[in-house]
């Protein structure tokens, strides 16, 4: 539907507080920049703080946010679920890697386990992987298990082409249901769970990591 064009006018437009804006106008751009400022710090600022100070979120890099977020997410000091996630009508669902063997927490007890949750379709997901890729493979003869869970792809062949195609070193579980997502309260891509040998979540990122905040955290929580 075409849109009506105003009438026109002989009279001269008010002129504002700058150009043709008046100061009520002014006001609520300025209150509307500041709003989305102040929203992308509370999206980038991880849960929880590191034991060395050190940032763990890339501060030139956003989430993309897939939800809203949840009132209570996981937070440090909680235990983190397991991987076999009760449905509540007597089944269960199991988070399996891309060859179909399942990935459970209890198997990993005694590592430092880092959880990524990313899409291969994800922008933010892609720019950090370089990253997930080398302190894997720097960490993970010292004790690091790092879980990457696919979440909102079509078929775990797609995901498998991704990680061949980025040489990625790590365990890459398929979530294809969205269960591990839902459990683990996830609203942004990618978001980081850093577990303790304990089992214990000691780190929450919601968004992509910097290097080096997330190399000081693992080196802090690895057995010495």
């Amino acid at each position: 539907m075409a849109t009506e064009r105003p009438a026109f006018s002989h009279q001269r437009p008010r002129h504002g507080l700058i150009g043709p804006f008046s100061g009520r106008q002014v006001l609520a751009g300025v209150l509307a920049v500041l709003l989305v400022a102040i929203l992308g710090v509370v999206i980038t600022t991880p849960l929880g703080n590191t034991a060395t100070g050190a940032s763990l979120v890339d501060p030139l890099a956003t989430p993309f946010i897939i939800g809203e977020a949840p009132a209570e997410g996981l937070r440090a000091g909680a235990t983190a679920p397991e991987m076999t996630i009760d449905l509540g009508n007597g089944s269960t669902y199991q988070l399996r890697d891309l060859d179909g063997n399942p990935i459970t927490l209890a198997s990993l007890r005694g590592k430092v386990v880092w959880l990524n949750f990313f899409a291969s379709w994800c922008p933010p997901c892609q720019q950090e992987t370089p990253i997930l890729r080398t302190l894997s493979n720097t960490y993970r003869d010292r004790g690091l298990a790092l879980v990457g869970i696919s979440v909102q792809e079509t078929t775990p062949a797609d995901v498998a082409t991704y990680a061949q195609r980025y040489q990625l070193p790590y365990t890459i579980g398929f979530d294809g249901s969205g269960d591990v997502l839902r459990e683990y309260k996830v609203y942004a891509l990618p978001t980081q769970f850093f577990i303790d040998v304990n089992g214990v979540i000691q780190q929450v990122v919601s968004g992509p990591v910097d290097e080096q905040g997330a190399r000081a955290l693992i080196e802090s929580m690895l057995p010495k």
